[in-house]
């Protein structure tokens, strides 16, 4: 990701409950993003001829069950038109065929609010594995971790 698309997602703002997802209401995630150092190899931005700047996927190294964590995003004008579910499988795809990672699973976290995410995610192949809370800008926030096996 460069830094010019870094600076690009600082600024996408979602919509109504969703705004929880905008990178200016998390200053420690902002400043990651922001931070090339912080950010190299974790961050990846996803770009479509045509269309520029479409969504990002952040990783985090693979954990000691063999599993890479994604954090992943769609521009906001890309949301609720259909587009997730693709998104997301060609983003597990793209995981899963990178020499360096080669999890034995993905997994992520959404907020249970968010069931447009959830149910894409669903569709994907992901599982539920359990719930957990997390303080995010002095509000606790509750999230669906999920888990997707990689054969």
């Amino acid at each position: 990701m460069t830094q010019a698309e870094a600076a690009e997602l600082s600024g996408w703002s979602y919509p109504g409950i969703y705004a929880f997802y905008d990178f200016a209401s998390d200053p420690e995630g902002l400043a990651e993003l922001l931070d090339p150092e912080r950010r190299a190899g974790l961050y990846f931005s996803v770009r479509v001829p045509g269309h520029g700047l479409i969504g990002f996927v952040e990783t985090w190294p693979v954990g000691e069950d063999g599993s890479v964590e994604i954090g992943l995003g769609l521009r906001p004008e890309c949301t609720g038109r259909g587009l997730g579910l693709p998104f997301v499988r060609r983003l597990c795809g793209w995981l899963i065929g990178r020499v360096r990672l080669r999890p034995m699973a993905i997994t992520l976290r959404v907020a249970t609010f968010n069931v447009r995410a959830i149910t894409v995610c669903e569709r994907a192949g992901f599982r539920a594995t359990g719930t957990e809370q997390s303080t995010t800008d002095g509000a606790t926030v509750q999230f669906l971790r999920m888990r997707l096996p990689v054969e």
